[in-house]
C-alpha cells in the first residue's frame, strides 16, 4: 500500500485525487495540505485520517487544531508545507498546489528521493534545471499529473528520446477562441471563468483562457523530458479529447486520448507503470464527429509568446514570468485590470527584469520576489 500526501488537497486537482484514493485500496493518506477551505479540509481529515494537517497561516491552523482528531498534528506555513511534503512515510506526494507557493515543499521531498506526482507546473516553470538535477540526484521519480503532460509522458514509450521530431501539446483554445480581437479587452471575470471543457481553480482557469496556462506548460515540457524548445509545438484541439501527441523522426505520431477527466492522469501518476481499472467515462468513438486542430492566433493569446520568450532567454526569466502572471491574474480576478492588461503587465516585467544565467534556488526566489514587486507598480501605473 503506497503511503501519500497531497499538497493543495481542497482543490480541483486534490479533490480528484482523493476520489481517486476513496475508489482504490492501494493507498493510505499520510498528509493533507491546504489554504484556508477549513470546511473542506476537516471533512477530508475525518475521511482518510491523516497523520498529519499542514495550512498556510496560524489562525487556521488553530482552528483546525480544536476541530480535528488529537491524533492529527496540525503545522502551519511554508515549514508547514514541507514537513508534510517530506515526511519519511511518504511513497509519493502529490503537489497541486496552485503557483509559486508549491516549490519549496515540492523541491524538500524530491530531495528525500520522494517521488512526485506533479501538478504544480510553475515548480518547473520557476526552477526546472535546479529541481530536476534534485531529483536525479535523489532518485525521486517525478511523473506528470497535467493531462497534456501525462499525455506526452506515455507517448513517448512509443520509441527512443532521439528518435522524437517534436511533441504537440494541445489547447482548448478557452471561452474566447472566437471572439472578435475587439471584444477582448471588455471581457468580464465571469466570462473568462466559463470554461467551455475543464472544471478547474480559478488562477488555472484564467490562465487557459489566456493560453498562459500553455505556454507554462511549454515551459514544464522543457524540463520535464529534456527537450530543446524547438521541438515543442502548441495546437488548439477544441475537443480535447486528444491530450497530447508525439511526432516520431519516420512521421508516425502517437497521440493519447481520453475524456476530458483529471482523474485518468492522476490515478496513472499514482500506479505507474500499472494501470487500474478507472471510474471515469470512456471515449465514445461513434459519437465524435470532428477532431479539429489549428494554429494558435499570437495575437490573441500574446501571453503564448512571452511564455516561448521566457524559456528562450532562460535563467530567471520564467520566474519572472510565472510571478508577473500571478499577480495580474489576481489584479483581472478583483477586476482591478482588463484581460489584455495581464499580458501587457507581464512583458512590462520582462522588459525590466535582469536576467540570472544559472540560478541558484535563492536566487529564483529572489527574482520571483522582484517580480511581484514591479508587477503591482506596473499594474498601478494603469489604474
Amino acid at each position: 500500500m503506497k503511503k501519500i500526501s497531497i499538497l493543495g488537497s481542497t482543490g480541483s486537482i486534490g479533490r480528484s485525487t482523493l476520489d481517486v484514493i476513496r475508489h482504490s485500496g492501494d493507498f493510505r493518506v499520510v498528509g493533507l495540505c491546504a489554504k484556508s477551505n477549513v470546511a473542506l479540509l476537516l471533512e477530508q481529515i475525518a475521511e482518510f485520517r491523516p497523520k498529519i494537517v499542514a495550512v498556510w497561516d496560524d489562525s487556521t491552523a488553530a482552528e483546525i487544531r480544536a476541530k480535528a482528531p488529537r491524533t492529527v498534528k496540525v503545522v502551519s506555513g511554508l515549514n508547514g508545507l514541507s514537513e508534510v511534503s517530506a515526511n519519511a512515510a511518504n511513497d509519493i506526494v502529490v503537489s497541486a498546489l496552485v503557483g509559486a507557493v508549491g516549490l519549496v515543499p515540492t523541491l524538500e521531498a524530491v530531495k528525500q528521493g520522494i517521488d512526485i506526482a506533479l501538478a504544480n507546473k510553475e515548480v518547473l516553470v520557476m526552477a526546472g534545471e535546479p529541481f530536476m538535477r534534485a531529483a536525479s540526484k535523489s532518485g525521486a521519480a517525478v511523473l506528470p499529473v497535467d493531462s497534456e503532460h501525462s499525455a506526452i509522458f506515455q507517448c513517448l514509450n512509443g520509441g527512443k528520446k532521439e528518435e522524437v521530431r517534436r511533441v504537440i501539446i494541445t489547447a482548448s483554445g478557452g471561452p474566447f477562441v472566437d471572439l472578435p480581437l475587439d471584444k477582448l479587452k471588455k471581457v468580464t471575470v465571469k466570462a473568462a471563468l466559463d470554461h467551455p471543457r475543464w472544471s478547474m481553480g480559478r488562477k488555472v482557469t484564467i490562465d487557459s483562457a489566456s493560453l498562459m496556462n500553455k505556454g507554462l506548460e511549454v515551459i514544464e515540457a522543457r524540463w520535464l523530458f529534456g527537450l530543446d524548445l524547438d521541438r515543442i509545438d502548441v495546437v488548439i484541439h477544441r475537443e480535447s479529447i486528444v491530450h497530447s501527441m508525439v511526432e516520431y523522426i519516420d512521421g508516425s505520431v502517437i497521440a493519447q486520448m481520453s475524456v476530458p477527466d483529471m482523474r485518468i492522469p492522476i490515478q496513472y501518476a499514482l500506479t505507474y507503470p500499472a494501470r487500474a481499472a478507472s471510474t471515469a467515462h470512456f471515449v465514445d468513438f461513434a459519437k465524435l464527429k470532428t477532431l479539429s486542430f489549428e494554429a494558435p492566433d499570437h495575437a490573441r493569446f500574446p501571453a503564448l509568446g512571452l511564455a516561448f520568450r521566457a524559456v528562450r532567454e532562460g535563467g530567471t526569466m520564467p520566474a519572472a514570468l510565472n510571478a508577473a502572471n500571478e499577480i495580474a491574474v489576481g489584479e483581472f480576478l478583483e477586476g482591478n485590470i482588463g484581460f489584455l492588461d495581464m499580458a501587457v503587465v507581464v512583458q512590462s516585467v520582462l522588459d525590466a527584469h535582469k536576467r540570472v544565467d544559472r540560478p541558484s534556488i535563492e536566487a529564483i526566489l529572489t527574482a520571483d520576489g522582484w517580480a511581484r514587486g514591479e508587477a503591482k507598480r506596473c499594474i498601478e501605473i494603469r489604474k
